[in-house]
């Protein structure tokens, strides 16, 4: 059957389709971002032994008459991984992992790979050579004889060897580097990683193998290639974080077999990557005496119960407009607490530069920060520390109320088994709390006027 070329054209923002050019982007709105490519239509799209590569067919079934099925994992050996992954790796699963360039992707899945005892892993990449994969490898110092290494960037050929190998897990790296031959187009282009994803959805699926995809990031931080790409793969996870700083946060952002808020800690050294199992503790700075300004955040991330430090420093304005900057914490959020301490509390913060930094690199959007940030704030104006075994969890409203939030049993365990001796949270919290079953010191405060009563009187 002859081949047939067809041109189409394509956004770079989205990945929208069109048979003709435009300017604007009539899916997202964007102006100038079509791109031509050609496409190869070659009928049936087959296999080299001619069959298509599709599980078995199947027939509509009644919703009733379909069992449940406890979906069959591969415990890793990071349990930080796992818990991003739900419980482990699923069968079958396609997993796409983001993150800036040298953030540890590759050293993540490499190690994760090497640790794998007792699984035959087929590492596959696209941008280094099996010369610099061993040396990485020597480097992390970790020895496996199931791991085999294939350099190539051919779907095709990856397929021929997938065949021969049969392993229990592949990982690719990257997927932007991988091309189609029914795509005529260079790899890493819409169309390329478009149709190189979903054949590897396919090979997961139709073999039931989990396959972890390597993704690249582009400038604003989102994930390279259109965003049917995060639609195609099971499990969507953002590895990021601070090069000055040795922690690495990997987010999951989308998980179709477990929650898609969790988050592990991993900590990079000279040999690599470590799981960090306890970052509470990692997160607390040790001082030797107290200093105004830092306030302790007991927030969750997931099911994951966290302490974290808040430091503010207020200071008077030199110039006549003050600044207002936060690192890890939303600015607006922020400013509006600012609002409300000026507004509700009777606190003059209109003409001070304000800064606040979350320690450790670590970025947050749980509304329990905002007690803490209220705190610090207040210390650092008025030059009075904090007690550092307080903790704070709750929410501040517009209209200075302390509203109650999630999961607050266990932000105070944590709080307790860390050593802390006094926990600030909503009184609305409170009602109906076991407070007895705890050694920290639960102290309800309904506003924030209240709060500064309490902490400075």
């Amino acid at each position: 059957m002859a081949t047939k070329e067809k041109t189409v054209f394509f956004c770079k923002s989205c990945g929208n389709e069109s048979p003709k050019w435009f300017g604007k982007c009539p899916a997202c709105g964007e102006w100038n971002t079509c791109v031509e490519e050609k496409v190869v239509e070659n009928g049936k799209r087959k296999t080299e032994n001619g069959k298509l590569l599709t599980g078995n067919s199947q027939q509509p079934t009644f919703i009733k008459e379909i069992t449940n099925a406890e979906e069959q994992r591969i415990i890793l050996p990071y349990e930080e991984l796992n818990r991003v992954l739900g419980g482990g790796l699923v069968l079958g699963s396609l997993v796409l992992v983001g993150g800036e360039p040298g953030i540890g992707k590759s050293t993540l899945l490499l190690q994760t790979a090497l640790r794998l005892n007792g699984k035959k892993v087929l590492y596959i990449s696209g941008e280094e050579s099996q010369t610099q994969i061993k040396m990485r490898a020597d480097r992390v110092g970790i020895q496996n004889e199931n791991c085999l290494i294939l350099t190539e960037t051919d779907t095709k050929e990856i397929l021929k060897h997938f065949k021969d190998v049969q392993p229990d897990l592949v990982i690719i790296d990257s997927i932007q580097t991988l091309s189609s031959p029914y795509v005529d187009a260079t790899a890493g282009t819409i169309s390329q990683i478009r149709e190189t994803a979903a054949e590897m959805n396919k090979i997961a699926k139709t073999y039931q193998v989990p396959v972890f995809l390597i993704g690249h990031i582009t400038k604003d931080g989102s994930i390279a290639g259109p965003k049917i790409l995060e639609h195609i793969v099971d499990t969507v996870l953002q590895f990021e974080g601070d090069r000055h700083y040795g922690f690495r946060i990997l987010r999951t952002t989308k998980n179709r077999f477990g929650s898609a808020s969790e988050l592990g800690i991993f900590e990079m050294n000279a040999n690599g990557l470590r799981e960090v199992t306890n970052p509470s503790e990692f997160l607390l700075s040790q001082r030797d005496e107290e200093v105004s300004g830092i306030a302790i955040a007991a927030t969750m991330e997931g099911q994951r119960p966290m302490l974290i430090e808040t430091q503010a420093l207020v200071s008077t304005a030199a110039y006549g407009t003050p600044q207002r900057s936060s690192t890890g914490f939303d600015t607006r959020r922020m400013n509006m607490l600012l609002a409300v301490l000026e507004k509700r509390a009777g606190f003059r913060l209109n003409m001070k530069d304000v800064f606040l930094n979350i320690a450790g690199g670590i970025r947050s959007d749980d509304p329990a920060l905002d007690l803490s940030v209220v705190a610090a704030v207040l210390s650092s104006n008025a030059d009075i520390p904090i007690d550092n075994r307080t903790a704070f969890a709750a929410e501040v409203g517009l209209s200075g109320e302390i509203r109650a939030v999630t999961r607050i049993d266990a932000r105070i365990a944590e709080a307790d088994k860390l050593g802390f001796e006094r926990i600030f949270i909503s009184k609305y919290n409170a009602k109906g709390l076991d407070i007895k079953r705890f050694h920290i010191q639960v102290v309800p405060v309904a506003t924030v006027y209240d709060l500064a009563t309490e902490l400075f009187g």
